[in-house]
């Protein structure tokens, strides 16, 4: 999913589910971090102090520095949950929608509610959960799943799909070493494009294992939104049996979905600026306000909060001083709940499933 989900959608049903709009913000802007957080190593402060940092995204068309063991690290833990379902490996590693894994994932969240940066963890967890909707039946290891032979939608014809899979391969190919267009053909949802990821398509493919989907995304995403819902209630009420909470209204839902359907830019961001304007005009029942801004990298950003650092991709050359103000940031508390979630998931959730990646 994209910003207008991770972001706005997400927002949304923080402040229906009953979170004060500081606490919404927080969430939503964590789950939407989780594709603009490409930095990481070590962030060393002026007086010797370092704070280490993992990034949860690559940054866009960085296949030079993909291999198979940063796909298991970042793809499979922050956008492609493994289902654990299956013999092999790489049948556990495919995504399925609200797996066990997911769902313990959320319960595990829910339990540490209490923790300083549990929003900023609950809305890691939600960008997972919501994508398991999204991603299912691909996979964030190098896998045959991911491999798309065909695919057409109401838009597309199957020329159409393969005239831009060149066009999107032939831009990866000034950047990438012999043997990586291959990798990348196999990793993720490349292959398919943007597809997964807009809420009213619908289309269908077949897989490189000669395996045939059809998908009508509006249907997905609206059943993400209702388990994000109850998943936000549960995590107010310290339910983590969150599966059992009401979920949303037929009338939000219904809105929703009509919100959704109709906003058809294939630019994330217009979409996004859409969805302000719909819920500030109270589209959606019992919502009218204005979206918070986001900003991801710069000035006004979280990480600028937290070091008075500005560069979008770096650390710059000025060491920042090591304050109070750091250790209070979202900007810590949000890679705080990175290091957190990653170890939960990677180390106690997939083990027991049968799926050892990092």
């Amino acid at each position: 999913m994209n910003i207008d989900f991770h972001y706005g959608v997400i927002y949304l049903l923080g402040r229906l589910a009953g979170l004060e709009k500081q606490d919404a913000e927080t969430v939503a802007h964590a789950g939407q971090y989780v594709d603009d957080s490409t930095v990481s190593g070590m962030l060393e402060f002026e007086g010797g102090e370092s704070y280490e940092r993992f990034a949860s995204a690559h940054k866009m068309f960085d296949y030079m520095n993909i291999n198979n063991t940063s796909d298991k690290r970042i793809w499979a833990p922050f956008h492609f949950l493994p289902a654990g379902e299956g013999n092999t490996l790489e049948e556990k590693s495919i995504c399925k929608p609200d797996s066990v894994i997911a769902r313990e994932m959320v319960t595990r969240a829910i339990d540490s509610r209490d923790a300083e940066n549990a929003l900023h963890r609950l809305g890691i967890t939600l960008h997972v959960y919501i994508d398991t909707w999204a991603h299912q039946n691909f996979s964030g290891t190098i896998s045959d799943h991911n491999v798309v032979k065909s695919l057409t939608s109401d838009d597309y014809t199957q020329e159409k799909w393969a005239g831009k899979l060149k066009q999107f391969l032939d831009g990866v190919v000034h950047t990438a070493q012999t043997g990586f267009l291959d990798h990348v053909v196999k990793l993720g949802h490349g292959a398919a494009l943007h597809f997964p990821d807009q809420p009213w398509a619908k289309w269908e493919y077949e897989n490189g294992h000669g395996l045939k989907f059809k998908r009508d995304n509006l249907l997905i995403f609206m059943d993400a939104a209702d388990m994000a819902y109850r998943a936000i209630k549960g995590f107010r009420s310290g339910n983590n049996a969150y599966t059992t909470e009401d979920g949303l209204p037929a009338d939000t839902k219904a809105a929703l979905a009509a919100l959704l359907e109709s906003n058809r830019s294939d630019d994330p961001i217009a979409r996004l600026n859409v969805l302000t304007t719909a819920f500030a005009n109270s589209s959606v029942p019992g919502f009218a306000e204005d979206l918070p801004a986001y900003v991801s990298k710069g000035p006004g950003s979280w990480k600028d909060a937290a070091t008075g650092i500005i560069d979008a991709e770096a650390d710059g050359d000025k060491k920042p001083l090591w304050s109070e103000r750091f250790e209070q940031s979202d900007y810590r508390k949000f890679h705080d709940a990175i290091k957190e979630h990653r170890f939960v998931v990677t180390q106690l959730i997939l083990p027991k499933h049968g799926v050892r990646l990092a």
